[in-house]
């Protein structure tokens, strides 16, 4: 056999790979370089200058009228996503219903909160006396059971839980309709071939499945929840950012307190970051060979373990 019937495999075996070195990578010299300069001013900035007052943040991080403001924001978050998530399953459901007047109904609902800004629909829970100054429930067209003044149903907190929590619910909407879409049609069929009902189907081998799907998003959406309370300020609900503003107008410290407010949500968004990567694993078990990353795996930089390549 001469040289040029070799084969390609036989020339890939003759190169000689002992004395290989590995690739430079300047630019990320530079770039590590450059980040570590902006780090360095950046904590000068934070040691010398005054203004940021830290003996200020001291004295109200921990304060008890910032606790309150602090349990305004969390409950709103809560009831606000429950809210959410209930109204999410039941549009998600109505638009992929058969019938055709719900999935209309149920798709109009989602067009028209989506497309309005969430402060706009703060504003006009807020002041919803203006359009109806009495609000009844009773039999449509029939006699009224309940009725009140629309001023002394509609406080600040029912407006905040209004305007967040059905703007909510049409976000989740598409997060549960995507999910539950993911799922392959054929587990449905093999479940229903099996006799289960279209309950016990939902319930034990779609949306088990679904889940994977709809946890990371829905995670991501009680942060943006948490952070969208700030609006509420508007509508003088006494939240996190509602009580530092009422400080800082009195002492001036504005700066300082906007620091309180920033460490705060930094504090528990991260909170809920856990917990969301524990969930996220929990659902991701089985499903993937790569485990997603995890909150450490973010904080600490570390690159994920490769999987390892099964030789053909």
């Amino acid at each position: 056999m001469t040289v040029t019937d070799r084969r390609p495999e036989e020339e890939r075996a003759e190169v000689d790979v002992a004395g290989a070195a590995r690739p430079r990578h300047p630019l990320r010299w530079v770039a590590s370089l450059v980040l570590l300069v902006l780090a360095a001013q950046l904590v000068h900035l934070l040691v010398t200058n005054d203004n940021f007052e830290w003996h200020v943040v001291g004295e109200y991080v921990n304060a008890s009228i910032i606790g309150h403001g602090i349990a305004i924001t969390l409950e709103l978050t809560v009831v606000a996503m429950a809210v959410g998530i209930v109204g999410g399953v039941l549009l998600a459901v109505g638009r992929l219903s058969e019938n055709r007047l719900l999935r209309g109904a149920c798709g109009l609902y989602v067009w028209f909160f989506r497309g309005i800004p969430v402060l706009v629909q703060l504003v006009f829970w807020y002041n919803l006396s203006a359009l109806l100054p009495r609000i009844s429930f009773g039999v449509p067209f029939g006699p009224e059971f309940v009725s009140g003044e629309t001023n002394h149903l509609i406080t600040p907190l029912l407006a905040a839980i209004l305007g967040l929590g059905l703007n909510e619910a049409a976000y989740m909407a598409e997060i549960i309709r995507g999910g539950l879409l993911a799922v392959d049609p054929g587990q449905t069929e093999a479940a229903q071939a099996l006799g289960m009902s279209d309950a016990r189907t939902f319930r034990r081998v779609v949306l088990p499945q679904a889940m994977r799907f709809i946890v990371p998003p829905t995670g991501s959406q009680v942060i943006n929840m948490l952070k969208a309370t700030s609006l509420v300020s508007v509508i003088a609900l006494a939240d996190l950012l509602y009580t530092v503003q009422s400080i800082y107008n009195r002492t001036f410290q504005t700066i300082p307190l906007l620091i309180v407010a920033c460490l705060w949500y930094l504090l528990i968004t991260s909170i809920l970051y856990v917990g969301q990567s524990f969930i996220e694993r929990h659902y991701a078990r089985g499903a993937t060979r790569q485990a997603p990353q995890g909150f450490w795996d973010f904080a600490l930089l570390r690159r994920r373990a490769r999987t390892p390549e099964v030789p053909s």
